[in-house]
């Protein structure tokens, strides 16, 4: 995984979900959709001095899970020296306490990420699980595709701005729902298709802001939210 792929990634999920062709940079597309999202911070590996990507960057030493498991036999041991008081304690243990970063276990082409498990093309996300083809998310899992920004959110595909949600599919800025097809802004509802600015709602269809439109109506309007999200 790296920014060229991740880019392409990119261009896909907004084709998809627009029908546009992506206008924004990988950086835009961070800045512009991503910016309240808990994302992996570079920091900088103790024992090499390489950048690495950390979820949390309070620990003041880190080390790459990679390097971390291939280290020498004895490297973190040290001999045994005299304890007299709790700062002895503490002052040895920050010798060897390293943060691991970059945690993958189980997943291919993961970049700048962390907390990573059984998952494929990821790039600067972290606490991703059983998913592919995620860029910019934290805490998705259960079977996610093509997913841009999408927090605590499972079993969805091609959807950018997923938040606390599920069985969602190409649709952007969805949260606490389920079962949503084809959808923008949607807040607290279930079983939506083709709706868009709706709250509250169930089994609704081309409804915009919690109001029946007829199909024509809806698609054209669709279109200027489309142009809008992309351009504003």
């Amino acid at each position: 995984m790296n920014d060229q792929v991740a880019k392409q990634i990119v261009d896909k999920i907004i084709g998809q979900i627009f029908g546009y062709q992506n206008p924004l940079s990988l950086e835009q597309v961070m800045q512009k959709f991503a910016f309240d999202v808990r994302l992996p911070q570079q920091v900088y590996d103790s024992l090499t001095g390489k950048p690495t990507w950390a979820l949390s960057t309070n620990p003041a030493k880190f080390v790459q899970h990679e390097a971390q498991m291939t280290l020498p036999e004895g490297q973190a041991e040290r001999p045994k020296r005299p304890i007299n008081s709790i700062q002895d304690v503490l002052t040895y243990w920050q010798e060897t306490n390293w943060m691991a970063t970059e945690r993958y276990n189980d997943s291919i082409n993961v970049a700048e990420s962390d907390n990573i498990r059984k998952s494929e093309n990821v790039y600067r996300s972290s606490d991703i699980g059983d998913s592919k083809n995620i860029i910019f998310s934290d805490s998705v899992y259960d079977g996610c595709e093509y997913i841009i920004a999408g927090q605590r959110s499972a079993s969805s595909s091609f959807c950018i701005r997923l938040e606390d949600s599920s069985q969602v599919s190409n649709s952007f800025s969805v949260n606490w729902s389920s079962k949503v097809v084809n959808s923008f802004f949607i807040q607290d509802a279930y079983d939506m298709q083709d709706c868009m600015f709706c709250s509250h709602l169930t089994g609704k269809q081309y409804w915009i802001a919690n109001m029946p439109f007829e199909r024509e109506e809806y698609l054209k309007i669709k279109d200027l939210v489309a142009r809008w999200i992309l351009t504003s």
